[in-house]
């Protein structure tokens, strides 16, 4: 099932999100975060965007959000998504059912312009956004550093 975030799912979200951090270049963050940290971002996140989360049998599996792009006024109509999968349940089409969910939801509130930033390769997140109409906007060269090498980022955009 899909639904909001709540406060108490910190410990998994940040369960999931920490094996990346640890193991991958999927996301560019270099130290873990504790439960305390996402507590404060589903409680930052969550009062403004939307921020869901795919449970099935009491365990999460994956989660998604949208979040401010930019913080200057006239960005006010474009968002940035992010969206992790338990690695374990990655191919299970958990990714696709978080965005059809996620973008419907951000199109009904009127929302323009939707971003996704990939820290590069990455074919299943590029895959993922381009089967939903995204496209390739943006690509950085060498902005990242972590495992010791250089990684490139990519900016996907979707125009509602």
């Amino acid at each position: 099932m899909i639904r909001n975030v709540q406060i108490q799912d910190a410990q998994q979200l940040v369960d999931i999100y920490n094996y990346y951090v640890i193991n991958s270049i999927v996301t560019l963050d270099l130290v873990p975060f504790s439960k305390k940290d996402f507590e404060e971002k589903i409680s930052l996140i969550s009062t403004e965007f939307p921020f869901i989360v795919f449970e099935e049998h009491n365990e999460i599996l994956g989660y998604a959000y949208a979040n401010t792009f930019r913080t200057k006024p006239a960005y006010n109509n474009t968002v940035e998504l992010t969206i992790y999968i338990k690695n374990s349940e990655i191919g299970k089409n958990i990714g696709k059912k978080l965005y059809s969910e996620l973008l419907s939801e951000l199109k009904s509130r009127n929302y323009h312009v939707i971003i996704g930033g990939l820290t590069l390769p990455n074919d299943a997140s590029v895959k993922l956004h381009e089967n939903f109409g995204f496209e390739k906007v943006a690509h950085f060269k060498e902005v990242g550093y972590k495992f010791d090498t250089w990684h490139d980022v990519g900016f996907w955009q979707l125009t509602f």
